[in-house]
């Protein structure tokens, strides 16, 4: 089991910045980490994957302003820079021992990000 607690969602102008947390209750190096976001009237997008095994992947609609990084066991950070209207959302992290597409196990609760023009 993993519990996961995300904050550090604001309202913000555009192009300002934002870094989002996730913490853990157990460390994560052994699982697969992901930030995702979900906009009203819209699907669940995944921004980044962290890879257990070390690389990350990054959205097209992030890459060069997004960067997710694990600084310790339990604590994930997304830094968010350059933010655009259309980056407004709930984002979640998550965690899982296995890839399988969208389906992960554990989620957080989200924390909201608003831009505005």
């Amino acid at each position: 089991q993993v519990q996961l607690v995300e904050s550090g969602g604001a309202s913000v102008q555009a192009g300002g910045s934002l870094r989002l947390s996730c913490v853990a209750s157990r460390s994560t190096y052994d699982y697969h980490m992901g930030w995702f976001r979900q906009a009203p009237g819209k699907e669940r997008e995944g921004v980044a994957i962290m890879y257990s095994y070390g690389p990350t992947t990054y959205a097209d609609s992030v890459k060069g302003r997004f960067i997710a990084s694990r600084t310790n066991a339990n604590t994930l950070y997304l830094q968010m820079n350059s933010l655009k209207p259309e980056d407004t959302a709930m984002y979640y992290c998550a965690a899982d021992d296995t890839i399988r597409g969208s389906v992960w196990t554990y989620w957080g609760q989200g924390t909201q990000v608003t831009v505005s023009s």
